[in-house]
């Protein structure tokens, strides 16, 4: 490593985070705000993160780097140790509703009264609506993206994970006492633009209605195709030796998935083995395909 590297400071260093913010969005956004240098102090209630019990793991994962510590903050004791956290940092960040928040005495109006050089991030699960019940599933489904089975991913906590990271940065160029909200529901706007737009609804060019994008049964397991600029189509057709209109469904079949994904790395066309993750696997170790579990 180049020594001037290592001595660059980090892009948060000297932010000094405090978060009251449970289960998923508040922790990924924090963990990726001290990723880039920032210090965090997470305050969790007597009994915990309702993340640890489920996931441990990855309640680990992300909070590695970070003091934990258990407070009650519905006792005095509690609030004055808070208080004393809030007063050295630079930001706030929150995952409560309004109203719990209000009962705390920590909605952003009395942070800022009483911390006037702090700002605020508040994550909700909606900004039309911060008060009703909901988590990554209710979103999905009040969003349309809910398939038959429960979702591979917590598209709505980790997209607004990635809007609170966002926020918090333009939070430090906002003045002192600035409080910004992230809605859970609200990030799924813009994941529901290719369907709304028709991209990707059923006939859509990228929702069946062209065969150089879908995804093939084979020999083994199923392949993702993806050649959708007109050279990388013309290379698929031509090494299957398939006229114009012929059907990749039936020449698919004659290899496995894991086959098919080397014979297209050698021709230089997007196509995958259709994967599944496992418990404990990293992205790059993924190596097997949906039917070899």
């Amino acid at each position: 490593m180049n020594p001037a590297a290592r001595a660059t400071p980090a892009p948060l260093a000297g932010v000094r985070i405090v978060t009251i913010a449970q289960n998923v969005p508040g922790p990924v956004a924090v963990a990726r705000l001290v990723a880039e240098g920032a210090t965090a102090v997470k305050v969790e209630p007597p009994w915990g993160d309702p993340l640890a019990s489920m996931c441990r793991l990855w309640y680990d994962e992300l909070h590695a780097g970070i003091e934990v510590r258990h407070i009650d903050l519905k006792s005095a004791a509690g609030a004055r140790a808070l208080d004393v956290l809030l007063a050295e940092a630079d930001v706030f960040v929150s995952g409560h509703r309004p109203s719990a928040l209000a009962r705390l005495g920590l909605d952003p109006p009395a942070v800022a009264r009483r911390f006037p050089g702090l700002r605020c991030l508040a994550v909700v699960g909606d900004t039309a609506h911060p008060e009703d019940a909901g988590h990554d599933l209710t979103y999905q489904a009040t969003a349309g993206l809910l398939g038959e089975t429960l979702p591979a991913t917590l598209l709505a906590d980790l997209m607004g994970a990635a809007q609170a990271c966002t926020s918090v940065l333009l939070l430090l160029r906002d003045p002192p006492g600035s409080t910004r909200y992230v809605g859970l529901f609200d990030g799924l706007h813009g994941l529901t633009a290719p369907t709304r737009h028709g991209l990707t609804g059923p006939g859509g060019a990228l929702g069946g209605g062209r065969p150089e994008y879908g995804v093939y049964e084979t020999l083994e397991g199923r392949v993702a195709v993806a050649a959708l600029e007109p050279h990388f189509r013309a290379r698929l057709y031509e090494g299957l030796r398939l006229p114009d209109d012929g059907d990749l469904g039936i020449a698919l079949r004659e290899r496995t998935a894991i086959e098919w994904e080397r014979w297209a790395a050698g021709r230089d066309i997007p196509m995958a083995a259709v994967r599944t993750v496992h418990p404990s696997t990293s992205i790059g170790a993924i190596g097997d395909t949906e039917t070899r579990k």
